[in-house]
């Protein structure tokens, strides 16, 4: 199999979407009116065109991780009170109370490991205190990104360490002083995506788990060391579309409607000062924070472009997600090293937001995948596999590790043991060498080496290997995956 990138193989978990969501947008583009009636300038050339296309094109992607961000915020968050199982209000926790199983589709890639807490915040009134409880020996995770989709902070285990703390997550506008005791979080924008990842090790953790989640607290600056509860009862914006997913509704959009969205949302979520070459660029797009988007104010030519440009920006975004990316080792794909910490690099971040919105950075987090075995050859369930690290080669984690067996729906796969994924946290049986070999098939390798066992599906499958905090030797490719190999 050619060199595949990890947010490449991703998308099969989401092709059916993004493809959906592009046809549909190509299709308006064909059959709307332009958004602006203006004629080309007379003599434009047809390399004027391309590069007032390309430009537009380059103007998509550079703002659609914070379009994206902004309408998955309005989905998320358009309900009256937390009673909701999938969302909450605005500065509000909603708690995952359990690990999916094969009969849940509703996200790609789920994972068996943690239990989640979410939120999406508004820190242009004031800060959100966020506040964790003493964790003991127990891992815990809690993402900040910002609306660009940088993750800005990651307090837990890792960084702050497991005892009880008080963060304040604060906006790019605020310049008040912190009570003493608060640790100051900033972020660079007003809409921050909060993703809390709780170590769950079975469903018999649930109850210490849920206990641990009741604890965690957002509380706004001005209510911090007083009684507060938070508001229900919150009025419900109909004019939010609530059941086409927020990648269909980005995709649909047309020029007006996308960069309108995009200038407004940059007054309050400011584009980072490594920005300013490329908004000097779109600045002839009528692009800026704050700015009203006009199309008929632009010049003739650059207005006649901007279907075209936004059916390019979806046809580019298409072809960056199936580009390689990040570096093959035993098989298994690793991301590379700027997930969730992009810089100017437009091109993965809009890729990652679409396939990936919320990625850990690999010091957090890495996650490397297979799609095929040692000889290149597809995995699939009509064969059978082992994977064995050698006596001392377990993963270097400071946490945790386990892999994951998804159908090439990027579900879980029903099995007779109900196990989804294989891991450090399994009674795994050792061979006599002190190595430990993992059985990848569908059927038992026998109740002796079930302990073992990772079911998989009949037909392709891939896997997905969770390796959270992980030690230098994964960071720097010291330490390697095995790889799968099938079994002749």
């Amino acid at each position: 199999m050619s060199d595949t990138s990890v947010l490449r193989l991703m998308l099969a978990a989401s092709v059916a979407v993004v493809l959906a969501a592009t046809v549909s947008a190509c299709k308006k583009t064909e059959t709307a009116p332009t958004t602006s009636t203006a004629a080309p300038a007379e003599g434009a050339s047809a390399d004027a065109r391309k590069a007032n296309v390309d430009l537009i094109a380059d103007a998509y992607l550079f703002g659609y991780p914070l379009v994206l961000v902004d309408v998955t915020r309005a989905v998320s968050t358009n309900v009256a009170d937390a009673t909701d199982p999938q969302k909450a209000p605005i500065n509000q926790f909603n708690h995952k109370r359990a690990f999916p199983d094969y009969t849940f589709t509703d996200v790609v890639s789920p994972n068996a490991d943690t239990l989640y807490s979410v939120a999406w915040l508004n820190l242009s009134k004031e800060p959100m205190v966020l506040s964790v409880p003493d964790m003991g020996k127990r891992f815990y995770l809690m993402q900040l990104m910002g609306a660009w989709t940088d993750v800005f902070a990651s307090p837990g285990s890792r960084t702050t360490g497991t005892g009880k703390g008080d963060f304040a997550i604060v906006g790019p506008g605020w310049n008040g002083t912190l009570p003493p005791g608060l640790k100051a979080l900033q972020s660079p924008t007003n809409l921050v995506g909060l993703f809390g990842r709780t170590q769950t090790n079975g469903k018999s953790d649930y109850k210490a788990v849920h206990a641990i989640q009741d604890k965690y607290r957002l509380v706004p600056l001005s209510s911090w060391g007083k009684p507060y509860t938070a508001p229900t009862g919150l009025p419900v914006v109909t004019d939010v579309d609530m059941k086409t997913p927020p990648s269909e509704q980005v995709a649909s959009m047309d020029a007006a409607t996308f960069f309108g969205r995009l200038n407004r949302l940059m007054q309050d979520n400011p584009p980072a000062a490594a920005d300013a070459p490329a908004l000097e660029r779109f600045a002839k797009l009528g692009i800026a924070p704050g700015k009203p988007f006009d199309a008929a104010a632009l010049d003739p030519a650059v207005a006649a472009a901007l279907d075209e440009g936004m059916k390019a920006g979806h046809e580019k975004l298409l072809a960056e997600v199936k580009a390689p990316r990040g570096k093959e080792i035993n098989g298994w794909t690793v991301m590379p090293g700027n997930v969730a910490n992009f810089g100017t690099d437009y091109s993965a971040r809009a890729v990652v937001a679409l396939v990936g919105l919320g990625a850990n950075l690999p010091s957090d987090a890495i996650y490397p995948h297979a799609v095929a075995d040692s000889d290149g050859q597809p995995l699939n369930g009509a064969n059978r596999y082992t994977m064995k690290f050698a006596k001392g080669q377990l993963p270097p984690v400071k946490a945790f590790w386990s892999i994951t067996t998804y159908n090439d729906k990027q579900n879980f796969i029903q099995n007779p043991i109900n196990r989804y994924a294989i891991g450090d946290r399994d009674k795994l049986k050792f061979d006599a060498d002190g190595s430990v070999t993992l059985y990848i098939q569908k059927e038992s390798p026998g109740k002796d080496k079930e302990s073992n066992w990772l079911p998989v599906p009949e037909g392709s499958f891939n896997l997905f290997m969770r390796l959270y905090w992980p030690e230098q030797a994964i960071v720097d490719g010291t330490w390697k995956m095995p790889p799968v190999e099938r079994v002749k």
